[in-house]
């Protein structure tokens, strides 16, 4: 028996491939690092859901999407009192369970709910600064509207790093959303409860809950000469180092390396931030003393490393930044409840008793 079904293959996908040993992550045809900064959140999502999606893919899948945003504005008064929650995933997860799920037209269902986790991740980060909703803009990009929505204002500056997030972020092999999202999906539920679950899945720190406490951990080093002995003090203290290691990467996580260069485009167009430097500083500190600690041990930067950095970056608060990683792994999520559809059976792993048994 694997623990925690480590190595055990349980789907054939079209969709993602995620070489540990190689640090190589390929997403519907291309590398990572081709597609990041190359194409449009719209774009992968087309990659994503054409090999299963039951019906042809709209003409414009941005204006598809913009429409869907504008539908899921209409959604917000019968969300009620779910985007009052204190925590993001919280709201998103309560929020999403409103959208109508539509099982004669699923295609529509999955533009639907990437939209509206737009709409709401908008809505909830505008009600926490006591601010209405921004309505959407069907005009602009997914990442421009989302970003827009967010901070209230277009920033034409900063749309391309939130770009290159939803897009280096949008499927990463069966990870622990996704595969919550095939369960559910392999029942015969509808897609918008395999977001549902998804949603949980993603909020827990082990999963997608992790991005905000790297900046608290770069907060807290502040300057790049104090990075090694606070970080030897952590390690003395027996606490991890944020952002660094991963369950399959054997080497540094393709994507912390993506988003590092959406980073430098960023400064190169004009958008500075401090914190660039001091992750690179703070890197190669927690790499050197890693190694010495855990020789046999692999712990290089994640994606959460400069997820955290980009983020801010951006314009976007701590407290959004998982819900951020929704809005892009909503890409995903569709993609595999439309293959689980088309080719997969009801997941039902066998368990093995280890309780008592009657006298």
């Amino acid at each position: 028996m694997q623990a925690g079904l480590e190595g055990v293959v349980v789907a054939e996908t079209r969709l993602s491939e995620v070489d540990g040993e190689r640090g190589r992550l390929v997403i519907a045809g291309g590398d990572v690092e081709s597609l990041a900064g190359a194409i449009s959140f719209e774009a992968v999502c087309a990659r994503l859901w054409a090999p299963y999606a039951k019906g042809a893919l709209p003409p414009s899948l941005q204006a598809a999407l913009g429409e869907a945003r504008v539908r899921a504005f209409g959604l917000l008064e019968r969300a009620g009192d779910a985007l009052e929650a204190r925590d993001a995933m919280d709201a998103l997860r309560a929020a999403a369970a409103h959208v109508p799920a539509h099982p004669g037209d699923e295609l529509d269902t999955f533009v639907l709910l990437t939209g509206a986790l737009a709409v709401f991740t908008g809505a909830w980060a505008r009600r926490g600064r006591g601010l209405p909703p921004v309505r959407p803009d069907p005009s602009l990009s997914h990442a421009a509207d989302l970003l827009r929505m967010v901070t209230g204002e277009p920033q034409p500056g900063r749309t391309a790093g939130l770009e290159a997030y939803l897009v280096t972020v949008s499927d990463h092999g069966l990870n622990a959303s996704t595969f919550a999202a095939r369960v559910i999906a392999s029942t015969g539920s509808d897609a918008v409860s395999a977001v549902v679950g998804a949603i949980g899945a993603l909020k827990g720190p082990l999963h997608g809950g992790a991005p905000g406490p790297v900046l608290d951990m770069l907060d807290a080093i502040g300057a790049p000469a104090r990075a090694a002995a606070w970080l030897e003090s952590e390690l003395r203290a027996g606490r991890r180092i944020m952002g660094m290691g991963h369950r399959i990467y054997r080497v540094r996580d393709p994507r912390a390396a993506v988003l590092e260069r959406a980073l430098e485009r960023l400064e190169q167009g004009g958008l500075k931030t401090e914190r660039l430097a001091l992750a690179r500083a703070v890197e190669r500190a927690a790499d050197e003393l890693l190694r010495q600690r855990y020789p046999d041990r692999p712990l290089r930067a994640n994606v959460e490393f400069y997820t955290a950095v980009l983020l801010d970056a951006v314009g976007l608060e701590r407290s959004l930044f998982s819900a951020a990683f929704a809005c892009g792994r909503v890409a995903g999520w569709m993609g595999h409840v439309a293959e689980q559809r088309a080719t997969g059976r009801l997941i039902r792993p066998a368990s093995r008793y280890v309780g008592p048994m009657p006298g």
